[in-house]
C-alpha cells in the first residue's frame, strides 16, 4: 500500500478548519448591541444594569486599559428556528491564543443573576435546547478591557495611572445562531482521533486504522451541507472510537481546575471578577454535566465570591454538597513557601481549612500548590499538623538543569515527617486533555512498573477560565480508548487514595524541593518583602501582648476580629506572585500602601495592650517580644534593662578609618569605609578573610534570558563591579559615639545611585549592625553585599520555617551547582568545628554562598546578601527609589546564637513608661526551644495557644510554665484541636508542663485557663 498518511492528515486539518467547524453554527441573525463605558473603577451590578446605554455594533472599538464596559445585548429567536438548539455568540474581540490574559466578560440576566462568563474559548451563551420562535433575549455583559501584558516587554500599562487611554479591543461577532449538535460532536470525534493518531508510532497498526476511518468519515461528508451528513460521517468513526484501551494503559485521574493567580498581570480587584467569571462557568457546566468534577483551592477566592457574589456562592455551595465542586489545598491562598514565615505558613492552613470547615463542613486532605516557586523543607510537618495527608505540585518540572527523579514519592521534611506527594507528569496545571498531553503524561511517568496512575488538572488557567465542554468531550471519548491512557474524571482525594494503595512504598525525597528557576524572586520588589517580614513580626508582637493583657486585665478585650482580618490581609499578600515580586506595578503599589496600613493598625493594637499591662507610672519599661531574654529582660516580658558591662570605644585606624571595640568584638573599618576586620575577642579569632573586605557592595549586570522579575541566571557572576574605590566615597565619619554604642557612617555614589551605610557596635553586643540606605536608580542591575569569611565551611545553614536547612557550598554535582542563589529567613550561618559566623537580616531573603582556597592554604567562604534588583518586566520601575535595609554580622556565632540574634534583629524592643515589670505570660527554660506564637484560641474560649519548636536540630527537653492558673495542657494540631494520640496533661501546681521535642519538632499546646 502506498503511504498517503500525510495527504489524509493534511486533508483532515483543512476540512476540519474550513468546513466542519464553521458548520457548527448553521444560521445566524445579528443581535442589537448597546454599551456604557464605566467612568473609573468597576461598579456594582445594579448600577451597570440601570445605566444609560448608547448604540454600539460589531467592529466598534471599546475599552481602555483596565476599563469596564457594560454591553446590553437584545434579540429575538426567528420563528423558523423553533425546536432547534439556539446559542448566542458574543465575541468581545478575543485573541484565541491568550485565554485569561485579555478582555473577559460576565453575562447577567436583567434581574442581575449571573449566567456565565465569556472568554476566548467560551464565547457562547445557550438560549434554549429547543427554542421557541419569537423568544426574547436580553443580557447584560460586564466586560473588562484588561491589557495584554504577557509578551515580556517593559510597559507602563501595568498600572492605571500610567496606562494609556486608547481603546484596546474591537467588538467581534454578536449573533444568535443555530447550534448544530451533531456537527459539534463530529468535531470532537475528529480532534480526539487526530491527536491520538499523531502520537502513535508510524509503525503502529492502530494509527493506520484510525487514518482509514477518518478518510471514510471525510468521504461521507457533503462539504456543501455538513450538518446533513454529520451523523453518517460520525458512524464511520464509531468502531475506532469504541476500541478499548490496552489492559496496561496508563490511568489518568482528570480533575477540572482553573488556576487563578490572586494577582499577577492584573490587580487584586480584577481577580475578584476573574473568580466570579470562572466559577459561574463552572457551575453552569456542572448543570449540564453531572460527571464533571472541579477542584478549587484558595479560600480567599471563595471568600471573595461570598462577599461580592452571594447568589453565585449559594450555587457553589450546592455543587459542593453534591460532590462536584471540590475545595482543595486547605490554604488561604496558594502562597509562596520559600519566604513565608513559620507562623504565617501555619495561619495559611488555619484560616484556609477553617473557612472550608465553617462554610462547607469540609475537611481538606490535600495541599494544592501547582505554581509556587519551590517548596520549603519545613512543609511536610506543617502539612501533617494541619490534618492534611497529601501534597501536589507540578512546578518542579520547570527546573532548568536537573530532571526530578519521581512523580509519586514520599517527601520528608527537616524533622523527619513524610507526606505522600505527586507531581503530575502531564507537566501542566492548565491541561486540555488532548492526545499530545495525555501521551506525554504516559511517556513521562517515572514510576512505570510500580505505579500506573497520575493526576491531570484540566482547564484554562493562570488568568482563569476553567474547563470547557470540549475538555469534557475529550475525557468522555478517552475514558477507554485504544492507544490512549484511560481517563477518568474524579476527585483529587480519590486519586491519592488509589495511588497510595498502589504505591505505598514509593521512594523518599528528603529536604527542600528547590526550583532551579525563578531565583530572582527571593529579591525582586524589596519593599513588598520588607512589608511582609515587618507584618509577620508585628503580628507576633500584637498577639503576644494582647493575649497577655487579656489574661491579666479583665478590662482588656482581645481584638479577635481585627487580628483575623489583618492576618488574612498579610496571607493574601503572600500569594506566589505578590511576595515574590513578580506582579505588575499596580499590585506592588497597593501592597506598599496596604503594608503601611497594617503597620499602623498593629502598632496601635500593641500599644493599647502594652499600656494596659504597664499601668500608671513614670518608670521606663522595655518590652521584649523576642523568644529569648535580652539585657536582663525575660522573653515575653517587660522591665528595666541591665546596664552593659563594658563601654564601646572608637579610635583612629592607622592608614585611615576607625577601630571600634566593646570587649567582645574589635571591628576595623578602613579608609574606604569597608570592614577589614571583625575580631572575636572571646575566641581570639578573626572572621574576615585575609586580604579581603566585608560589607563590600557589589554590582552585577542582571539581564536574564527570559523571566525578568523572576530569574537570576548564573552568568550574572561573569561580571562584577566592587564598590571599593575612593572615587565613589562621599564620606566616612563617626556620627554617634558614646559608652552605649558607636556608629560609623559611610557614604558612596555609584552609577545613578547613592548608598549611605551606618555601621554600629553596641555595648555588650557580639554583632556589628549595619543599616544600608540606598537611593536606587539602576536598571537591570543586581546589588549584593559581600562578606568573605575566614571559615572552612562545606555547607551553609539557612533559617527556614521552624528550623534550618543545610546546603553545600561546593558544586560537586549539577544539583549543588544549580543552587547558586538560595533563600534564607532571618539568618544564614557557616561554621567549622568549634567556631562559626552568622549573617543576620531584617527583610532580605536572597543569598549566595561560595568558597575558595587562598594561596596560604586557608579557605574563604563568602556569604552575600542580595539587596536590590532592577528588572523591567512586569514592573518597569521595580525597586526604584529609596530603601532602608538592615543586617548584622555575628562573628563567633553558633546556630543557637544565630537563632537568638535573628529574632532580636527582627523583634526590636519597645519602650513605654509604667508602674513596674510585666511577667511573661508563658516561659520556656531551654533556649533551644523557641516560642513562635502566643495567642488566644480561635474559638474564643479564652484558652491560651502556645506554639513552640526545637530550633537547633537536636533533641530537647523543656518545661513550659504558664504565668496564670491552668487546668490542663493539651497538645493540639494547627487548627487548635486535640492532636490524635496526644495526652492531656495536668500541669504542676506552678503551671509547669514538661515537653520533649525531637529535632525541629513543632508543638502546639492549648492551655485551658482555670
Amino acid at each position: 500500500m502506498h503511504d498517503d498518511r500525510s495527504i489524509t492528515e493534511h486533508r483532515l486539518r483543512r476540512v476540519l478548519t474550513e468546513r466542519i467547524k464553521p458548520a457548527v453554527r448553521s444560521r445566524a441573525v445579528p443581535l442589537t448591541v448597546e454599551r456604557w463605558e464605566v467612568p473609573g473603577e468597576p461598579v456594582p451590578v445594579a448600577e451597570g444594569l440601570a445605566a444609560a446605554y448608547e448604540p454600539c455594533a460589531p467592529g466598534r472599538t471599546w475599552g481602555p486599559a483596565w476599563g469596564t464596559t457594560w454591553f446590553k445585548v437584545t434579540g429575538t429567536v426567528p420563528a423558523g428556528w423553533a425546536g432547534r438548539t439556539v446559542e448566542a455568540v458574543l465575541d468581545l474581540g478575543f485573541d484565541r491564543m491568550m485565554p485569561g490574559f485579555q478582555c473577559e466578560g460576565l453575562v447577567h440576566r436583567a434581574d442581575g443573576a449571573e449566567v456565565k462568563a465569556l472568554n476566548p474559548h467560551n464565547d457562547w451563551v445557550r438560549v434554549a435546547d429547543r427554542a421557541v420562535g419569537g423568544e426574547r433575549v436580553e443580557w447584560y455583559v460586564e466586560a473588562a478591557s484588561n491589557p495584554v501584558l504577557v509578551d515580556h516587554r517593559a510597559t507602563y500599562e501595568g498600572d492605571r495611572p500610567t496606562s494609556g487611554g486608547q481603546p484596546l479591543y474591537r467588538l467581534g461577532r454578536m449573533d444568535l445562531t443555530v447550534f448544530e449538535s451533531e456537527v459539534w460532536e463530529l468535531v470532537q470525534d475528529l480532534e480526539v482521533l487526530h491527536e491520538l493518531m499523531t502520537q502513535l508510532g508510524e509503525g503502529d497498526a492502530r494509527r493506520y486504522g484510525i487514518l482509514r476511518a477518518v478518510e471514510a468519515a471525510l468521504d461521507a461528508l457533503d462539504l456543501g451541507d455538513v450538518p446533513a451528513a454529520a451523523a453518517a460521517s460520525r458512524a464511520r468513526l464509531a468502531d475506532v472510537l469504541a476500541a478499548p484501551a490496552h489492559a496496561s494503559a496508563h490511568r489518568v485521574s482528570a480533575v477540572g481546575h482553573a488556576h487563578i493567580d490572586s494577582a499577577w498581570l492584573w490587580p487584586l480587584r480584577e481577580t475578584v471578577r476573574k473568580v466570579a467569571r470562572t466559577t459561574s462557568n463552572v457551575v453552569a457546566l456542572m448543570d449540564r454535566h453531572p460527571e464533571f468534577v472541579f477542584a478549587m483551592s484558595q479560600a480567599q477566592q471563595l471568600d471573595w465570591i461570598k462577599t461580592y457574589r452571594p447568589e453565585l456562592f449559594e450555587r457553589i455551595k450546592k455543587k459542593i454538597a453534591d460532590g462536584q465542586f471540590v475545595p482543595v489545598g486547605g490554604m488561604w491562598v496558594e502562597s509562596d513557601t520559600n519566604m513565608v514565615g513559620g507562623e504565617a505558613m501555619v495561619r495559611q492552613f488555619l484560616y484556609g481549612k477553617k473557612f472550608f470547615l465553617d462554610e462547607f463542613g469540609i475537611e481538606t486532605h490535600n495541599v494544592w500548590l501547582p505554581d509556587s516557586f519551590g517548596y520549603t523543607a519545613a512543609m511536610p510537618q506543617i502539612v501533617k499538623l494541619s490534618g492534611s495527608r497529601w501534597f501536589l505540585t507540578q512546578k518542579i518540572s520547570w527546573s532548568q538543569v536537573n530532571a526530578f527523579p519521581h512523580h509519586t514519592f514520599w517527601w520528608e521534611g527537616i524533622d523527619g515527617t513524610r507526606i505522600f506527594t505527586h507531581f503530575p507528569p502531564v507537566d501542566t496545571y492548565n491541561g486540555d486533555l488532548g492526545g499530545a498531553q495525555l501521551a506525554h503524561a504516559a511517556r513521562n511517568y517515572r514510576e512505570k512498573g510500580r505505579g500506573s496512575r497520575s493526576l491531570a488538572p484540566f482547564g484554562w488557567g493562570d488568568g482563569g477560565g476553567g474547563p470547557t465542554r470540549e475538555h469534557l468531550a475529550r475525557a468522555k471519548r478517552q475514558r477507554d480508548l485504544e492507544g490512549s491512557p484511560r481517563v477518568e474524571i474524579e476527585r483529587p482525594d480519590a486519586f491519592f487514595e488509589k495511588a497510595h494503595a498502589e504505591y505505598g512504598d514509593a521512594p523518599v525525597w528528603a529536604g527542600e524541593l528547590y526550583l532551579e528557576l525563578h531565583r530572582g524572586t527571593y529579591t525582586s520588589q524589596a519593599k513588598t518583602k520588607q512589608g511582609n517580614r515587618h507584618s509577620e513580626s508585628l503580628l507576633r508582637e500584637a498577639e503576644l501582648w494582647a493575649a497577655t493583657a487579656a489574661v491579666r486585665d479583665p478590662e482588656y478585650a482581645y481584638p479577635y476580629e481585627d487580628l483575623e482580618r489583618i492576618w488574612k490581609t498579610v496571607l493574601l499578600h503572600q500569594f506566589h506572585d505578590i511576595l515574590p515580586g513578580s506582579s505588575i506595578a499596580w499590585v506592588h503599589r497597593e501592597a506598599r500602601e496596604t503594608y503601611g496600613k497594617v503597620r499602623a493598625e498593629l502598632r496601635a493594637i500593641t500599644l493599647a495592650a502594652q499600656t494596659a499591662l504597664a499601668g500608671e507610672g513614670a518608670g521606663e519599661l522595655v518590652f521584649n517580644c523576642a523568644p529569648h531574654a535580652r539585657r536582663g529582660i525575660p522573653a515575653g516580658g517587660a522591665g528595666r534593662p541591665a546596664p552593659a558591662a563594658e563601654p564601646v570605644t572608637v579610635e583612629e585606624r592607622h592608614g585611615g578609618g576607625h577601630v571600634l571595640a566593646n570587649g567582645r568584638l574589635l571591628v576595623e573599618i578602613d579608609g574606604r569605609g569597608l570592614v577589614v576586620g571583625a575580631y572575636d575577642l572571646e575566641a581570639g579569632r578573626e572572621s574576615v578573610a585575609p586580604g579581603t573586605a566585608a560589607n563590600l557592595l557589589q554590582i552585577h549586570p542582571d539581564f536574564p534570558n527570559m523571566w525578568d522579575a523572576w530569574d537570576i541566571d548564573a552568568f550574572y557572576r561573569n561580571k562584577v563591579t566592587d564598590l571599593d574605590g575612593l572615587d565613589g566615597l562621599d564620606g566616612l565619619e563617626v556620627t554617634g559615639s558614646g559608652p552605649g554604642m558607636v556608629t560609623v557612617r559611610v557614604s558612596r555614589s555609584f552609577g545613578a545611585s547613592k548608598a549611605v551605610q551606618s555601621l554600629t557596635l553596641r555595648a555588650g553586643a557580639k554583632t556589628l549592625d549595619i543599616v544600608t540606605e540606598v537611593d536606587w536608580h539602576e536598571t537591570e542591575k543586581l546589588l549584593k553585599a559581600a562578606f568573605p569569611l575566614d571559615v572552612k565551611a562545606d555547607r551553609s545553614a539557612s533559617e527556614t520555617q521552624f528550623g534550618h536547612v543545610h546546603r553545600a557550598t561546593h558544586t560537586n554535582t549539577s544539583w549543588e551547582a544549580a543552587k547558586f542563589e538560595i533563600c534564607a529567613h532571618r539568618w544564614i550561618h557557616v561554621e567549622e568545628p568549634g567556631w562559626g559566623v552568622a549573617l543576620l537580616n531584617e527583610s532580605t531573603y536572597g543569598h549566595d554562598v561560595t568558597r575558595d582556597v587562598r594561596p596560604d592554604g586557608g579557605q574563604t567562604t563568602t556569604v552575600r546578601l542580595s539587596l536590590l534588583r532592577a528588572p523591567r518586566y512586569p514592573d518597569p520601575e521595580t525597586d526604584q527609589g529609596t530603601h532602608t535595609l538592615r543586617y548584622s554580622l555575628a562573628p563567633g556565632a553558633d546556630i543557637g546564637d544565630a537563632v537568638r540574634e535573628g529574632h532580636a534583629l527582627n523583634l526590636p524592643e519597645r519602650t513605654l513608661t509604667g508602674a513596674g515589670p510585666v511577667a511573661p505570660l508563658v516561659a520556656v527554660d531551654d533556649d533551644a526551644v523557641v516560642v513562635e506564637a502566643v495567642k488566644l484560641a480561635e474559638d474564643r474560649s479564652g484558652d491560651v495557644i502556645v506554639r513552640l519548636y526545637e530550633s537547633r536540630g537536636g533533641r530537647a527537653s523543656a518545661t513550659l510554665t504558664a504565668g496564670f492558673p491552668v487546668t490542663a495542657a493539651v497538645e493540639s494540631d494547627l487548627l487548635e484541636r486535640p492532636l490524635r494520640g496526644s495526652a492531656v496533661a495536668a500541669p504542676a501546681a506552678d503551671g509547669a508542663t514538661a515537653l520533649t521535642l525531637r529535632p525541629f519538632q513543632i508543638v502546639t499546646v492549648r492551655l485551658h485557663r482555670a
